[in-house]
């Protein structure tokens, strides 16, 4: 029986008409509806004429997460006054629920996406709803561009709704040609926001760790909220581990149930949690819980201000979530949390003036996740570049072209022209990443179908930290355990094992993928990861400590069972923020034999010549990527590796290799001096400047030196000759120019210092100077005249002389006449008579 009173209050009820309305002239329709207005439940059964009295229709709900999909069948269903599987049933990876009279069907995005792919007509489908779609996920960011493709070209009857509670309408009417957006006005109970920062400075997240001290104050804050309101209290947490640290820390609280509600809970506690409770209740959840799902009896919410984000490291292969401030957005829909059902309050722990700082909008998947998965979707569906999808955003050109690399690699696209191969059509059909879908299809050949299966199923949901970092040892731990994680292991192993059995990876081998072959545990596990993984195979280099193949150098924790393996398969791994290494959180001891299969495209032998501790190395090196297998020296290497592995080192240790006499110093000097005076045709001796010309000034002395003391016994003075403007004349003229010395009245020659390119320097004593009013100028730049002392100390310096004579040198007169009374120190220094020598010889 249809539940008619609960329908007719929810608020989206009188927005319907005008999404109708909005379908019927456009095809497709933004809906903006916040939260516990009904638009998840209300909106489908309405458009697939279940209530009302709309035509009978086939539409299918998209949601981000299984357990929202399952939940939001189930609420649909109990609204019908049925069960799933009935009108309304669901379908996510491993488990569907659907009757042969079923109309509307919720799915994840990416079951929705396999299905596309399959039928890009979805025959018989008359509606669909991308539900959620302010989250960002990058598969409903692709299931939104292949739908508009099938109504561009071959459904243009297809019709589509993009609901949301908080969410970039103008952008996504735009996205879908401009379509009407229709707002829903919600019942609001007000929330009350209280300010709950911890008393002292908590550090910052990084990588996955949280400071614990945030998750005690988070747990204070809790006891806080269920003393100050009544009702049950909704805690909002980054991850599983936040959550179970925090539930003991709550494990004592009297007559209250604190349950655990994320992605992994089994389903008994997911549906516990979307029922009423009989006592009161502290719910702690991830992200899941902040749309789609309406938990019961919720008065109060207590928010972390974290949540999680998938982040690439594309340099190192790595990729990891890792925990960052939750948007504004995020935050208002999971105040709203608060109330849904009646007024309530919600307390942010956090400061109120750190609010205005947070971004505004969650990062859209795609511009930070690996897209080797949405790659390999885009080239199945016929754009391998992703340039006519109709995305909000695009995707990252180098992420994009990582991507392509890996696809390429494991076989699933061609190199040149990135269409997907027929290997990649069978990998992108396994419905898991694609390196996980390679080791699946070439694994099962040599171990069998369920084998490859379960380790498969191991990696491609990370198993719980308490199974360890051994993967052999995870791998028994799914087996033998009973927990929701094995449940779910256990049903995705049995989906895998089917999609292998229903190909054809096993046939030209004539192993049979769909058996099992005997081998042992250990060599499965390091044979698959290495398989999906093949640049993060690592050997050890002592204590722990493992260089991958990308180059890459990581570490297991202390006491890990793989800290004395001399291979590994390095499956999962992160890098946290400031961290030397990366952290192999989850792996399989290996073989050399294993490594060499599984990294095969990087294996090579040659001969390597290079600048190593300050000189020429030649070795012939056997190398897997940067994990260099044997060694020997070369005793003739090639000149051209030779030379290339000096200027290696000129580049890094600069030019003063070579041999710099003071001559060739100066000469130096005189050059960079005219080049920032005159410029060209005077060149540049910078040292880039030098390095970019190396072919110009240092040959044929470079090509026949051979190691560091040859390089020490090229004159540079010499070889820089050659860059100075012959051809035009000029540099005959350097010494006019900038000349290395200068005639001083005395007629002394001094020599000139550039060492200071932006004025050179002439320093001579004060009396060889007396009767000079004009500072010398070399191209038209006054030089720095350092006057000298009789003893060759400095007693001023000037760059104007005719100002020094009349205000300067009465005090240096003063202070140096007495100290030197040998040498002249007449009144008027203008007209004196320069000399290089004391009163007793000008006498004589």
């Amino acid at each position: 029986m249809i539940r008619s009173d609960v329908l007719e209050q929810l608020p989206v009820r009188g927005a319907v008409p005008a999404l109708r309305t909005a379908l019927e002239g456009h095809g497709a329709a933004v809906l903006c509806a916040p939260p516990g207005t009904g638009k998840t439940t209300l909106v489908p059964l309405v458009l697939a004429g279940l209530v009302g009295d709309g035509p009978a229709r086939r539409v299918v709900v998209a949601e981000p997460r299984r357990i929202a999909a399952r939940a939001a069948a189930r609420r649909m269903a109990w609204l019908l006054g049925e069960k799933a599987g009935g009108s309304v049933g669901f379908t996510v990876r491993g488990e569907r629920v659907v009757g042969p009279h079923t109309r509307v069907e919720v799915v994840t995005t990416g079951v929705l996406l396999q299905r596309l792919q399959r039928d890009q007509e979805l025959a018989g489908v008359d509606v669909v709803v991308l539900d959620e779609c302010h989250e960002r996920h990058l598969d409903a960011d692709t299931v939104a561009a292949f739908l508009l493709d099938v109504r561009a070209a071959l459904r243009p009857e297809l019709q589509l709704v993009a609901a949301s509670a908080t969410t970039d309408a103008e952008g996504w009417a735009r996205l879908l040609g401009d379509a009407p957006v229709v707002e829903a006005q919600g019942v609001a109970h007000p929330v009350e926001v209280v300010w709950a920062p911890p008393a002292r400075p908590v550090r910052p997240p990084h990588g996955m760790r949280v400071d614990p001290a945030l998750l005690s104050h988070v747990a204070s804050v809790v006891r806080r909220a269920l003393s100050e309101h009544d009702g049950d209290v909704l805690c909002f947490l980054p991850g599983v581990g936040e959550i179970a640290r925090v539930a003991g820390q709550l494990g004592d609280l009297g007559g209250v149930d604190v349950l655990q509600v994320h992605g992994r809970a089994p389903a008994a506690v997911q549906d516990a949690v979307l029922a009423p409770g009989q006592r009161r209740r502290v719910v702690l959840a991830t992200s899941v819980a902040e749309s789609s799902l309406t938990v019961p009896g919720v008065r109060v919410v207590v928010d972390s201000g974290l949540a999680r984000e998938p982040r690439t490291d594309h340099a190192r292969g790595l990729s990891a979530l890792t925990t960052v401030r939750a948007s504004q957005a995020a935050g208002r829909q999971r105040a709203g949390r608060a109330g849904r059902e009646a007024p309530g309050a919600v307390y942010r722990c956090w400061a109120e003036a750190e609010d205005g700082r947070l971004p505004r909008f969650p990062a859209p998947e795609i511009k930070v996740a690996d897209l080797a998965a949405f790659a390999l979707q885009a080239a199945c569906w016929g754009d391998p570049d992703a340039a006519g999808l109709a995305l909000l955003d695009a995707p990252p050109a180098g992420a994009l072209a990582a991507a392509r690399e890996v696809l390429a690699a494991l076989g699933a696209v061609d190199a040149d022209t990135g269409r997907v191969t027929a290997r990649g059509k069978r990998m992108a059909g396994a419905g898991v990443h694609p390196r996980l879908a390679r080791a699946l299809l070439d694994g099962a050949a040599e171990a069998g179908a369920r084998p490859a299966a379960e380790v498969v199923a191991l990696l491609s949901e990370e198993p719980p930290r308490d199974y360890g970092d051994d993967l052999t040892a995870a791998l028994r731990a799914a087996r033998r355990g009973n927990d929701a994680y094995g449940a779910r292991w256990r049903q995705e192993v049995r989906r895998l094992t089917s999609a292998v059995d229903a190909g054809d990876s096993g046939r030209k081998s004539g192993t049979s993928p769909g058996k099992a072959t005997g081998k042992r545990d250990d060599h499965v596990a390091g044979l698959i990861a290495s398989l999906a993984f093949p640049e993060r195979v690592a050997r050890t280099r002592g204590a722990g400590a493992f260089l991958m193949v990308s180059g890459t150098a990581a570490e297991v924790s202390a006491g890990s069972p793989l800290h004395n393996a001399p291979w590994l398969a390095v499956a999962v791994a992160d890098r946290p923020v400031g961290a030397a290494h990366a952290r192999v959180r989850l792996g399989a001891v290996i073989d050399e034999d294993t490594a060499l299969r599984a990294a095969r495209p990087l294996h090579r032998s040659g001969d390597e010549v290079g600048w190593a501790d300050g000189d020429v190395v030649a070795r012939r090196v056997e190398r897997l990527g940067a994990v260099e297998l044997a060694v020997r020296p070369l005793k003739d290497p090639g000149p051209r590796l030779v030379r290339e592995a000096l200027l290696t080192g000129l580049r890094q240790e600069g030019t003063g290799l070579l041999k710099w006499s003071r001559d060739a110093v100066e000469l130096r000097q005189r050059l960079a001096f005219l080049h920032l005076r005159l410029g060209a045709p005077w060149p540049d001796v910078s040292e880039s400047a030098l390095h970019a010309r190396v072919d110009e000034w240092l040959e044929p002395e470079l090509s026949k030196a051979r190691r560091r003391s040859a390089l020490a016994g090229i004159d540079a003075g010499q070889c820089l000759n050659r860059l100075l403007p012959w051809a035009g004349g000029e540099a005959a003229r350097l010494d006019e120019l900038a000349p290395e010395r200068l005639a001083v009245p005395s007629g002394s020659r001094i020599r000139v210092d550039y060492s200071d390119p932006e004025q050179p320097v002439l320093a001579v004593k004060l009396q060889e100077m007396f009767g000079l009013a004009r500072t010398p100028e070399i191209a038209g730049v006054p030089v720095v005249v350092h006057l000298l002392s009789p003893a060759g100390r400095p007693a001023a310096v000037t760059a104007d002389l005719e100002s020094f004579w009349r205000d300067g040198y009465r005090g240096v007169r003063a202070e140096l006449r007495g100290r030197y009374p040998r040498h002249p120190w007449p009144e008027d220094p203008a007209t004196a008579a320069p000399t290089r020598h004391t009163n007793a010889r000008l006498k004589r």
